[in-house]
Formats: structure tokens, C-alpha cells, sequence
């Protein structure tokens, strides 16, 4: 993994060419990622590297910044606020080489907009370890999470990730088990029983940014089944309060058991046996938030 660039400006970008790959076609995927649907090719013109990044500074603003600085962003970035991202990526599709190269700038919003443009099923897994491995705010662990459960590595990634030394990495592990959780049929659920019991160990001495991402991987688990369901809502009652200190933000901790019960009635009001099953049906997360 080269080692990342700053990019501060699309000036800066304009005395400097895109990578050659990202004029080569991209793959598209071979098949639906899981619980998802099918990759969507890119379009017949596609987007450089420069045209990306000037039309990101364009849609900066002052206040998003401020408000992702609050959240655990840092510089470089020109605060897109996530419905242009969602414009962008209307336009763009899937272009994995592109995602890449926008990594590559070390640019907030380029990084935000690469997860959301990447193809997990065809996404190199050093890369991916390269990825998780970098704190970009509260949101970006989420992201990393989901690109691995919708690839063909999500087990093997979440089990890695789970027992690396780097705080980020560790995040991005639990992302990786709350994703899987929802959207990944494949595993048994013995395995997540496994997880639940790492969590209720482990969530007392936790660092904050943990006992936020293992709360929700408990929420995500307990939405997979009504077994899983009973053994997470019994879990939490027995961690009591989860007590994180969010900043100088507005967000709050989930009650585990309230959102448990609320999200399962949300789900059978909506003719699904389980939350799990009604994510499957949605778009992926990394693209609709």
C-alpha cells in the first residue's frame, strides 16, 4: 500500500495525474454482495481523479467541517455533507480503482466518498487492512465494517482485525461482526454467540470509541434471530448502562434493549421474520448513509 498523500486543494491535484489505472475500465462485480444487490457498472464516462476532487472542494462548506471535526475528522477536508456525497455517488457507480486513488489523497471527503464508490467483491484485502487501520472519525470504522461483510473476507477480516494492537483496527473489527450480523447468512450463528460473549467480557475496560461500536455489534447480533435475540437482550441487561463519552457531540448510546425491542417490531410490522432480514432488502448502509 503506497503511502497515503495529502491532498489539501484540487489545486494541488491539477499538476498532478491521475492514476494511470483509473483510466483503465473497472470490474464489475461477479456477483450481489451479501444481503445486497449487484454492483452497478460505471457509467460510459467516467469521473477522473481530478474531476472528483475539484467538484468535492466545490461542494465544501464551513459548517460541515466544523461539524466533522467535532465528530473525530481531520484536516485535510472541504466538509461535503453526505447528500452531495450521495449525488456523486449517483454518478459515479462502482469504480474500485478510482476508490483507491481517492484513499490515496488522505482527504476526508474523498476517503467518505471512495467507501461508498468502492466494489467489496473485488476489493484487495491488504488494501482493505490498510483501510481499517486509519482513525477517520466516529463513522469511518462503520464503513470499513460494511465493505468487509459485503466482500468475500468479512469472517477472516473481523477475526484479524478483532485481535490487532491498533485501537482503529479493533473499531473497524467490530463494525465488521455488527455488519455481518445483519447482512451475512453464511455464518453460523455460533459464531456471533462467540462475539457476545467477547463483548460482555470485555466491554468494562474498554476504551469509550469500543463501548460504542461493541454496544452496537450486541444490538446488530441481537437483530439476527430470535435466539440471538434472547441471548443479546440478556446480555445487556446484564452490562446495565453503557456510559461513553461522545465529545462535543449530540449523539447518544443506544439503549441495547429498547432498540432491540423497537427494531424487532419495526421489522414484523413490515412482514420480516427478523431486523436482519429487512436490512438484506435495503440498500447497503455505506450507500444510503
Amino acid at each position: 500500500m503506497p503511502k497515503a498523500k495529502i491532498a489539501g486543494s484540487a489545486k494541488a491535484l491539477a499538476t498532478r495525474s491521475p492514476k494511470a489505472a483509473a483510466k483503465r475500465p473497472a470490474k464489475a462485480s461477479p456477483k450481489p454482495a451479501p444481503g445486497g444487490k449487484p454492483s452497478a457498472k460505471p457509467p460510459a464516462t467516467r469521473m477522473t481523479l481530478k474531476g472528483v476532487m475539484a467538484a468535492l472542494e466545490e461542494a465544501g462548506t464551513a459548517q460541515a467541517r466544523r461539524t466533522y471535526t467535532r465528530h473525530g475528522a481531520s484536516e485535510p477536508m472541504f466538509g461535503v455533507s453526505f447528500g452531495d456525497l450521495k449525488k456523486m455517488l449517483n454518478r459515479i457507480k462502482i469504480d474500485q480503482e478510482l476508490a483507491e486513488a481517492l484513499w490515496d489523497t488522505g482527504n476526508f471527503d474523498a476517503r467518505n466518498l471512495a467507501a461508498k464508490v468502492c466494489d467489496p467483491a473485488n476489493f484487495p484485502p491488504k488494501v482493505l487492512d490498510a483501510w481499517a487501520s486509519v482513525p477517520i472519525g466516529w463513522l469511518w470504522g462503520g464503513y470499513v465494517g460494511q465493505i468487509a461483510a459485503e466482500g468475500r473476507h468479512g469472517k477472516a477480516k473481523a477475526e484479524k482485525w478483532l485481535a490487532a494492537k491498533n485501537d482503529a483496527t479493533r473499531t473497524a473489527g467490530w463494525c465488521a461482526v455488527g455488519a455481518m450480523a445483519m447482512i451475512d447468512e453464511a455464518t453460523p450463528d455460533s459464531w456471533f454467540a462467540d462475539r457476545l460473549a467477547e463483548i460482555e467480557k470485555g466491554m468494562k475496560a474498554a476504551s469509550s470509541r469500543h463501548k460504542y461500536v461493541m454496544n452496537n455489534a450486541l444490538i446488530a447480533i441481537g437483530c439476527r434471530g430470535v435466539a440471538l435475540r434472547k441471548a443479546a437482550t440478556a446480555a445487556a441487561k446484564r452490562l446495565g448502562t453503557i456510559e461513553v463519552d461522545m465529545g462535543d457531540t449530540d449523539c447518544k448510546t443506544p439503549d441495547a434493549v429498547e432498540r432491540l425491542e423497537k427494531t424487532w417490531d419495526r421489522a414484523k410490522a413490515s412482514g420480516y421474520e427478523s431486523p436482519a432480514a429487512q436490512e438484506r432488502d435495503r440498500e447497503s448502509m455505506r450507500t444510503r448513509c
